[in-house]
């Protein structure tokens, strides 16, 4: 592993106004920030390179002393929120800052980072490095009173602070003694450069009154009141941190290029919407009570895919935007010196059958929860069956987006299955304006399907499925195989694929997406990865669903001792470190995590993807 010039991934907070997002340190350094949303331009972009390219660190003075002392660091949410509180106890006294992302709306995006004094006096230290477009455009600055604007390009960002920051080398700084009982403001806005500002000031007292109002009510709707609350309303308070308010969308993580394997080039850009996730994610905000949410997210589903069925993609943007085109921002050295840094995602035009599963599934998942189902839904899912009756029989690239030749994966093939028979089951309940021939020809896809499977998938040696037809890989997604209704969880080729996953496709205990036992990873790639937190939290379902209750507990207590202080996961555990490693924090950590709750403790079953979906 190379020497580390940046925090641990684990360091960090994540505050926003769900439709963008910052990255807190525990050093108080605001390292990345887009603007003004998750898939633009960062501002802030020190987290991929290094404070040069652009950081706001608010912090005491002397914990930027390498002789001082270090001070003492607590950290936490406020209780049910994404209000972040950082407190410091220093040699003189002790001091706390807060910070948030007031949620927009409608409003102009602002950062708010309050200041105040707790015990004796402390010496602050603000140091403001506005960088756009990644790290690399210095904007032209001016003052304007208490307010400080910088320009550049279609974006202008403005700073009010009462302290008196001092601009020299294209960097601002002040330094300000905070007293007990003193409270000092600082509010950063965005808005595009050709409107006039500054933006009027805000009461900073009021507006933390307002996101804490807002948080803690959202939280209040969480109807899990189990064991394992307080890791699943901070997990679902997560998942609506993520979700791009004015359309529904929810993005796999606000960050790109955080790595994989520390080091080396499994650096990708996670801040669009995947129909992998669709499911999933559905399936956790009906359990727990969110039906508002819920519905935004099937509703951007449907029209992100809304068209012909040869033109669904894998993932799409916020907004359902087709074209990421991928490129490399070559100035950053990436973090921990992981290049390159990837804005956009190549992946997108790959072929990924088993998005077909996910969506009509979803689909279903909805109407059984009393979300709606037109006749326009009704005829989408009819097409993209009609498509899939054509291309099921071809290879795709998988789940796991490997850079290689198209294989006949499982999961894909698995992914299916379902969507033929949740069409099937859709269409019996009158859902669909599909006649009889067709609904037979659906059966016989499905029933094709399910014998190939275990024709072709299941490697009867070893007595476990397989990654693709032939091979002898492992691959975690098909401990799904019993969660998707595919086989029950006690038939003997689902446990022994369970047992045989946990000896062969493990990293002390922890689950990695796939391989072949004692090999490195084959997938077009250099390198290797850290274990998938999502693919340990589907052993706990697994385990759980072939009756290997202590053991699916005891897995699922141990990975949430892997989240940092704050109850943040991000895409992988590194063993080998003792890191997380992967963009973070990843919704699909914490949207399996949500699941694996509610299965140990059979909350809101109705709503499950293995639920009945038809009166027979």
């Amino acid at each position: 592993m190379p020497p580390s010039r940046h925090p641990p991934i684990e360091d960090y907070a994540l505050i926003g106004d769900m439709q963008t997002a910052a990255l807190v340190g525990r050093d108080g350094a605001i390292d990345w920030l887009c603007l003004p949303r998750f898939d633009s331009d960062a501002v802030f972009a020190a987290l991929l390179g290094d404070e040069r390219n652009g950081q706001w660190r608010l912090s005491p003075a002397e914990a930027a002393k390498p002789a001082a002392r270090a001070p003492v660091i607590e950290r936490s949410y406020l209780p049910d929120t994404l209000i972040l509180t950082t407190r410091w106890l220093t040699a003189s006294g002790s001091v706390q800052v807060t910070d948030f992302m007031p949620p927009r709306h409608a409003a102009p995006p602002a950062l708010v980072r309050v200041v105040e004094g707790l015990t004796g006096s402390v010496e602050m230290e603000c140091v403001l490095r506005m960088r756009f477009g990644y790290g690399r455009v210095v904007p032209w600055v001016r003052r304007m009173g208490d307010v400080i604007n910088a320009v550049a390009g279609p974006d202008s960002v403005w700073l009010r602070t009462p302290v008196r920051l001092v601009g020299h080398q294209m960097v601002h700084r002040a330094s300000f003694v905070v007293q007990a009982g003193q409270r000092v403001p600082f509010v950063m806005t965005w808005l595009p450069s050709h409107l006039p500002g500054p933006p009027r000031a805000f009461d900073t007292t009021e507006a933390l009154a307002q996101a804490t109002d807002f948080w803690t009510g959202w939280a209040a709707r969480c109807s899990y009141q189990g064991k394992y609350r307080d890791a699943v309303v901070r997990s679902l308070i997560t998942i609506k941190a993520l979700t791009y308010e004015p359309t529904g969308g929810i993005v796999a993580a606000p960050t790109t290029s955080l790595p994989e394997d520390l080091g080396g080039v499994r650096n990708w850009d996670y801040r669009y919407c995947w129909l992998r996730d669709a499911t999933l994610s559905l399936e956790a905000l009906l359990r727990t009570g969110y039906l508002d949410e819920a519905a935004a997210w099937r509703s951007w589903l449907a029209r992100a895919v809304a068209g012909s069925p040869d033109a669904v993609q894998i993932m799409y943007g916020v907004a359902g935007e087709r074209r990421l085109t991928e490129w490399v921002a070559d100035w950053l050295p990436g973090y921990e010196g992981s290049a390159p840094v990837r804005i956009g995602n190549g992946a997108v035009g790959q072929c990924q059958n088993d998005v077909f599963g996910e969506v009509i599934d979803a689909f279903g998942l909805g109407k059984q929860a009393g979300l709606g189902f037109d006749r326009h839904t009704a005829k989408l899912m009819e097409e993209m069956l009609s498509h899939l009756e054509r291309h099921w029989r071809e290879p795709d690239e998988g789940i796991w987006e490997v850079r290689g030749p198209r294989r006949h994966f499982v999961h894909s093939k698995v992914m299916a299955w379902v969507a033929f028979d949740r069409g099937i089951k859709m269409a019996r309940m009158g859902l669909s304006g599909a006649g009889e021939s067709t609904v037979l020809r659906w059966l016989d896809a499905r029933d094709a399907i399910h014998a190939q499977v275990l024709e072709s998938g299941y490697d009867r040696t070893r007595g476990t499925f397989t990654q693709y037809y032939g091979s002898t890989e492992l691959d975690a997604a098909v401990l799904l195989i019993p969660d998707v209704g595919f086989l029950p969880g006690d038939d003997a080729r689902v446990v022994s694929t369970v047992r045989t996953i946990m000896r062969e496709l493990t990293r002390d205990g922890l689950v990695l997406r796939y391989g072949q036992p004692g090999e490195p990873l084959d997938d077009g790639l250099p390198g290797t990865e850290g274990a998938f937190l999502a693919c340990s939290f589907w052993l706990v379902g697994a385990l759980h669903q072939i009756g290997a209750y202590d053991e699916a507990t005891a897995l699922f207590e141990r990975l949430l001792a892997l989240r940092n202080d704050l109850g943040l996961l991000s895409e992988e555990y590194d063993p080998r470190y003792g890191r997380q490693v992967g963009n973070s924090p990843q919704a699909f950590s914490h949207v399996p995590l949500i699941i694996a709750a509610l299965n140990l403790e059979q909350h809101a079953r109705e709503h499950t993807r293995r639920a009945p979906q038809d009166a027979g």
